[in-house]
């Protein structure tokens, strides 16, 4: 696929100039014109003459997804086509890779895909719950309202992303402070008191020659610890998306106390918000765990649904391999062998869904109440150390005068 650079007039006589990527140039060309330009020129663009631009636009959150489904569904509603709902909401969206992917499903559509088809090209901005969702409103008539629900859906995801983020905004932010004191007292306050104790040749107890040690060591070789500390944070993330480090990742926030109630209540609201979301649009089980199982963000329930997919197949009902992987508390699996006798599995989820968001809530504040007090003592030990040095060779000093 070429790039194509163009300048061009819009509707309201205001000239535009931009790069199209194409596969030749009467697709450009149609494309523009669909767009209500008046194209001027038109030329394909090599290595050097390709515009250079910077996309600090990130992954579309849930947040940018909800609106957009949420606006496709009222706008399509209202009978306009699909076509044009989707160059309306190219033209609104302030998300740069939502935009272009906008822009190229609406192209793809233009050419005879179906929408799901042309979302499931743009996998890095489209979730496939998303374009599953899109698929099964098609085939129902109905994309409206699976659209509607995917609106919903999102928004729940982004209340539930923002809880969290809301929990650990708090202790990063004081790690941050508390390493830039740390890094100051060594650098700039402990070597002056250590030239005043060096002078009246006091004798620095063990407290203290081990913080100036520490001083020395980051004034002569800082060159080497700060690239050392970002060689060794890139190791760890790399490192950390790896299959083992997944696990072990994974492994980790399931074994902390504080931690693990979060995980767990989150993964079983999710669980069951995306799985009624799948099987109220008519998708069926065993494709709706599938893809439940790839929402999930730690790997130990990703593989725990997936296996649950090779045991529904088989005619397992879901509630059983829940039960048995030993992940979701009781109250998921007792609550969906309900459901699974009562013909009512949508309905169950819905409520495990909306009272598992609640205990989310609920969990993101008490982790907060927890690690504040925490906080503050990591603080105080750190900061007593340094005090500590700074004092030991004081107190020395005047139990020396006192004994003369």
């Amino acid at each position: 696929m070429a790039t194509w650079g163009y300048v061009a007039i819009d509707k309201s006589g205001k000239e535009l100039k931009g790069s199209r990527d194409g596969d030749n140039i009467e697709q450009v060309t149609r494309e523009l014109k669909n767009q209500g330009l008046i194209i001027l020129e038109l030329n394909e663009q090599s290595m050097l003459t390709k515009d250079i631009s910077f996309d600090f636009g990130g992954k579309p959150t849930p947040r940018d997804l909800a609106v957009f489904c949420r606006q496709f569904a009222s706008i399509t509603r209202a009978g306009v086509t699909i076509i044009q709902t989707l160059n309306m909401l190219a033209e609104q969206t302030e998300n740069v890779k939502l935009q272009k992917a906008l822009y190229a499903v609406r192209a793809d559509v233009e050419k005879g895909e179906s929408f799901a088809d042309s979302l499931a090209q743009h996998e890095k901005v489209f979730p496939e719950l998303l374009v599953q969702m899109a698929r099964a409103g098609e085939a129902s008539g109905n994309l409206e309202t699976a659209m509607e629900r995917m609106a919903d859906q999102f928004e729940k995801s982004a209340k539930t992303q923002a809880l969290i983020k809301k929990a650990m905004i708090y202790p990063i932010l004081v790690a941050f402070v508390a390493v830039a004191v740390v890094i100051v007292m060594l650098v700039f306050v402990i070597p002056r008191y250590m030239d005043m104790f060096e002078e009246l040749g006091t004798e620095l107890p063990g407290i203290t020659k081990m913080v100036v040690a520490m001083s020395n060591f980051i004034q002569n070789y800082w060159y080497i610890l700060a690239p050392a500390i970002i060689v060794l944070v890139f190791v760890i993330k790399t490192w950390a998306k790896t299959n083992s480090g997944k696990h072990v990742v994974g492994k980790l926030t399931l074994k902390i106390p504080a931690i693990k109630n979060l995980v767990v209540k989150s993964a079983s609201a999710l669980m069951a918000r995306t799985l009624s979301t799948l099987l109220t649009s008519g998708v069926p089980l065993v494709e709706a765990v599938d893809i439940v199982s790839d929402t999930m963000s730690n790997i130990w329930f990703k593989e725990a649904l997936k296996a649950a997919t090779e045991q529904i197949m088989i005619g397992v009902p879901l509630s059983q391999p829940l039960q048995e992987c030993g992940l979701f508390p009781p109250m998921v699996y007792h609550m969906m062998r309900i459901g699974e006798e009562a013909g009512s599995t949508e309905e169950m989820l819905n409520k495990l869904a909306d009272y598992y968001e609640e205990e989310v809530e609920m969990a993101v504040q008490s982790l907060m109440a927890a690690m504040e007090p925490m906080i503050i003592i990591v603080l105080a030990c750190i900061v007593g150390v340094l005090i500590g040095a700074v004092m030991a060779p004081m107190v020395s000093m005047y139990a020396a005068l006192d004994n003369l």
